[in-house]
């Protein structure tokens, strides 16, 4: 049998090249058209425009559509507005614009209205507006104060924080501005601290943790008793348990004095916060005497013994053999001086070569006089009363003064007598019919400083 070979049929020259194009436009699409995996991407935009007349054939016409390959999936129609967007507008026009200031050296309250556009009419409303408001103008540098302008961009509030417990606050109300005061009420623990002096009671009582204001209180406490210009020693050691107050557990102040015990020179002195059934309230001993003398040690606090009381010391100035019938201390010019007990001012004016002189009669034995002084305190004047411990002046140069400091002297019956060698009269312990509620008070506040002392060296000694 005989096969014969078929020939593939042969196509006209025109029909090849027409294939060719299909099979090239073919592959064209593929790459033009997207997948329906892109296609789902797609975004359709409708640009059909609602005439009248396209209304009408609506229903006969296709709708015209343009795809936009977009990788947003929000449909958007030019044209029309974002509700979203305008929504936001209106909540920004209603909201006050708020700015802050921090209040750099040099500026007042006018310079820093005008760091935020508000003119010196507003800066006169304000002060205007009460007798409180005019807080605002005694600024602090990096005091922060807060703005809040209405959409004309006029004050509509101002707020500062003065401090962690206080702020300050106007609010416009019609054509002025009402003041508030906001203070936040802190919680008030006890706290322990104990120190041990190396150089000075400062320096210790800041690696206590104790603050200038408590150091301060603690050389008062005691200060009928340790004259802290002079009898401070290395080694000398003090425990104290005060109020700590606190908002939010963050420090932001302390408090009272409860109980404290200082050893200066091997001896130890305590000291218990009591008030009593009328509300008065001072310190005693542990065993409920009175630590209230009736005169201080020293006049200034921490001033340096620059001369003492002598019969025979030679004058700086007159250069003679002349009796130096009280103590000096020195300190720097400007420096409080306090009245050394309770009594009536004889003299607050000049004296020789005493300078500015006050003399203060205490009861009928006692007098004191406190030479060389800057100027006199407020109300200090002849005939006027004074507290023990309140400010009566400042130590200057003025009279026979070779630099700034007070000579103090003190007279018994009319004699002069050493201040420093004086033992002082006491005050009166507690009354009798409480002293069992102190008692109460005082043997747990020195039970705590002992245990606290004894744990705190347990743990320094492991």
């Amino acid at each position: 049998m005989t096969y014969s070979k078929s020939k593939a049929p042969l196509y006209p020259k025109s029909h090849l090249l027409a294939a060719s194009g299909i099979a090239a436009l073919l592959s064209l699409a593929l790459l033009v058209f997207p997948s329906r995996e892109v296609e789902a991407k797609k975004t359709f935009l409708d640009l059909r425009l609602d005439t009248a007349a396209e209304l009408e054939t609506a229903s006969e016409e296709p709708l015209v559509s343009l795809s936009v390959e977009s990788p947003f999936t929000r449909t958007e129609t030019p044209g029309e507005p974002d509700l979203q967007s305008l929504q936001q507008e209106d909540a920004e026009a209603a909201t006050p614009l708020s700015k802050e200031v921090v209040v750099a050296n040099g500026d007042t309250l006018s310079t820093v209205f005008a760091k935020v556009g508000l003119p010196q009419a507003t800066v006169h409303d304000v002060l205007a507006s009460s007798k409180e408001a005019k807080q605002f103008a005694r600024l602090k540098v990096g005091q922060r104060l807060e703005f809040e302008l209405d959409d004309q961009g006029n004050l509509a509030q101002l707020r500062s924080q003065l401090n962690k417990l206080e702020s300050v606050q106007l609010e416009r109300s019609g054509t002025s501005y009402v003041f508030k005061k906001e203070q936040l009420k802190p919680d008030v623990s006890t706290a322990y601290a104990y120190g041990r002096i190396e150089s000075s009671l400062f320096l210790a009582a800041k690696r206590a943790g104790l603050s200038h204001n408590l150091t301060m209180d603690l050389a008062n406490v005691f200060g009928y008793d340790i004259d802290f210009a002079m009898d401070i020693r290395k080694g000398d050691s003090f425990e104290v348990i005060y109020e700590q107050k606190t908002v939010a557990g963050d420090r932001v102040g302390t408090g009272n004095i409860l109980a404290a015990r200082f050893t200066n020179r091997g001896k130890s002195y305590t000291a218990v916060r009591y008030t009593n059934k009328q509300g008065n309230s001072s310190y005693y001993t542990a065993d409920g005497q009175s630590m209230r003398k009736a005169f201080i040690r020293t006049p200034v606090d921490f001033a340096r013994i620059s001369s003492r009381f002598s019969n025979g010391r030679k004058h700086p100035i007159l250069n003679k053999i002349r009796a130096h019938k009280g103590v000096d201390y020195a300190a720097a010019r400007g420096t409080p001086i306090k009245s050394a007990g309770d009594g009536k001012v004889l003299l607050a004016g000049r004296k020789g070569g005493y300078g500015n002189t006050v003399v203060i009669q205490h009861g009928n034995r006692y007098r004191t006089l406190y030479a060389h002084m800057q100027g006199f305190a407020k109300g200090v004047r002849n005939g006027s009363s004074v507290k023990q411990g309140q400010i009566i002046g400042y130590i200057g140069t003025t009279g026979l003064s070779t630099g700034p400091h007070l000579h103090y002297e003190f007279q018994v019956d009319g004699v002069h007598v050493d201040p420093l060698g004086l033992k002082l009269p006491m005050a009166d312990p507690i009354a009798k019919n409480e002293k069992q509620r102190f008692l109460q008070l005082s043997n747990p506040l020195m039970a705590r400083m002992d245990d606290e002392r004894a744990t705190m060296l347990a743990m320094k000694s492991e």
